[in-house]
């Protein structure tokens, strides 16, 4: 919620209203907490890539690893260094244990409220920091990482801009614990997680019930005090009013994921499974959680991968701020367009370095302007993920979701990004060590067909009230067949959890 009125529909009026009050300190602390699980997710996206490109931590969990990096640096190849399924297992099983725990979170949070479900996900995330930190084998380490994935299915809130600080600040703990003498530092950078992990565990404690967690349990007279408080003022009466009955649209919704069937919703469907599909497909992911690991393939020192991972963290975070003062100016299409042509010269041209450099052999010195002409060009897509396909990849989904369906819709689009992002994770190393330099163009190749299909099934959402929607498909070349007059599907929804108006998205 920007400083001013708070804006949301109109569930009666089926209108954009504005309503009094402004953004309270109460308010802004609520968000900070929600929002820290987006933090948690980003901590846990950075940090593996780094641990798992730290000798002591190689040496003690995964050996077969480690002996494969001594020889290729005595002239082995250097694509196949890190292929391992136990260490790709270490960084993917969060996501597959994320996944399962939000779809029980979401029952969790109707039955007990938000904050409830935050705090399980705290206390959760806290003990999978303990597992890992003090781990002494590698099944420690994996249960650990499920843990840390049930806390995030529990405590997420996907906030773009704090995913990437958390993955900034995981590359920056990297590089500085990998300094440490004795070889322990890993243990530091995995136990750190648990400051976040402790930030939501005892801040959800304080958080008290949204307003419409108070109205679902039938508890209108506190959700009424509890809105006033977020507001701060008594005026609340029209945003009240507004509340009740889109509770009383809500509960009308008894069968979303038959009705996300049906063809008049064959739109939101193909958005609700493609656009995440194609935004793991973007092959960010590779670079999030393997930077480090990637540069060293690469021939960095272990230092030198590190920074390189710092430097492509930052580019993440001021990209992604790009696009939050962006978004509502030049549009969602113009967005997603300029990012993927601009993912896809970068593609071809790491592609092309690699490729030119270690060739099928995969053995070769890379000279220090090599490097770091690399490492630019890596910045060039990542800047380009970062301010299209990686904040829009959650919005797009969720604001062409009318309120009849809008239950199924985000949760598949949740479960499909979780499944390809384990699928990305577990399949990036083996795929580097069996396809060489000719991966980076196969990720190339995917860019090529998400930003047809954007071009060509995407339309223009900014500006659009979700209550006009149905018209936005209507008119749409191809979309229209499926959306007739017959079929309105207007809805009217309001999204108010502590006064956080709108929607928050990775």
């Amino acid at each position: 919620m920007a400083g001013g009125a708070a804006v949301a529909p109109s569930a009666s009026a089926g209108k954009r209203q504005d309503y009094p009050g402004g953004l309270t300190l109460f308010v802004f602390m609520a968000c900070m907490v929600a929002a820290t699980g987006g933090l948690i997710f980003g901590y846990d996206i950075g940090i593996s890539g780094g641990v798992t490109s730290m000798d002591p931590f190689l040496s003690r969990f995964f050996p077969s690893v480690y002996r494969k990096q001594a020889e290729s640096a005595d002239g082995g190849n250097q694509y196949c260094k890190f292929d391992s399924e136990l260490l790709t297992l270490f960084t993917s099983s969060l996501y597959v244990a994320a996944l399962v725990a939000s779809l029980f979170a979401a029952s969790v949070t109707r039955a007990a409220g938000r904050k409830w479900s935050m705090f399980a996900g705290g206390v959760t995330f806290l003990a999978g920091c303990a597992l890992n930190g003090a781990a002494v084998n590698v099944a420690m380490l994996i249960l650990g990482r499920v843990l840390l994935g049930v806390g995030v299915g529990f405590a997420n809130q996907s906030v773009p801009l704090m995913i990437t600080l958390g993955i900034l600040i995981a590359n920056l703990i990297n590089y500085g614990t990998a300094k440490i003498a004795g070889g322990w530092g890993w243990r530091l950078s995995l136990g750190l997680a648990a400051v976040p992990a402790a930030i939501i565990t005892v801040g959800s404690l304080f958080l008290p019930d949204t307003p419409n967690s108070l109205l679902e349990r039938g508890r209108p007279e506190e959700a009424k005090r509890m809105l006033q408080r977020v507001r701060g003022t008594d005026d609340v009466a029209d945003e009240y009013d507004d509340l009740v009955a889109a509770g009383e649209a809500s509960r009308a919704v008894t069968h979303p994921w038959r009705d996300i069937r049906q063809r008049r919703y064959r739109p939101q469907l193909v958005m609700a499974v493609a656009i995440p599909l194609f935004q793991q497909l973007t092959g960010i992911n590779v670079i999030m959680f393997y930077a480090p690991v990637l540069f060293k393939t690469l021939g960095f020192g272990g230092t030198a991968s590190l920074m390189s991972a710092v430097i492509t963290g930052l580019v993440n975070l001021v990209s992604t701020l790009v696009s939050v003062f962006t978004v509502d100016r030049a549009g969602r299409r113009a967005l997603f367009l300029e990012g993927g042509a601009q993912m896809l010269a970068a593609q071809v041209a790491v592609g092309a370095l690699i490729g030119a450099k270690f060739g099928w052999s995969g053995v070769a010195t890379v000279p220090a302007g090599y490097a770091a002409a690399t490492v630019v060009v890596m910045c060039v897509y990542v800047a380009g993920f970062a301010w299209s396909w990686g904040p829009l990849g959650w919005l797009v989904p969720s604001e062409v979701m009318p309120l009849e369906v809008r239950p199924a819709g985000q949760s598949i689009t949740v479960a499909v990004n979780m499944l390809m992002t384990f699928a990305v994770a577990q399949a990036f190393l083996p795929m580097l060590c069996r396809l060489k330099f000719v991966l980076f163009f196969f990720f190339a190749a995917c860019v090529v067909v998400m930003t047809l299909f954007i071009a060509l099934f995407l339309p223009e959402t900014k500006g659009v009230p979700i209550e006009d929607m149905a018209g936005v498909w209507k008119t749409h070349w191809y979309w229209k067949r499926f959306v007739n007059d017959g079929d309105d599907t207007d809805g009217h929804g309001v999204d108010i959890e502590m006064g956080c108006v709108g929607e928050a998205k990775k």
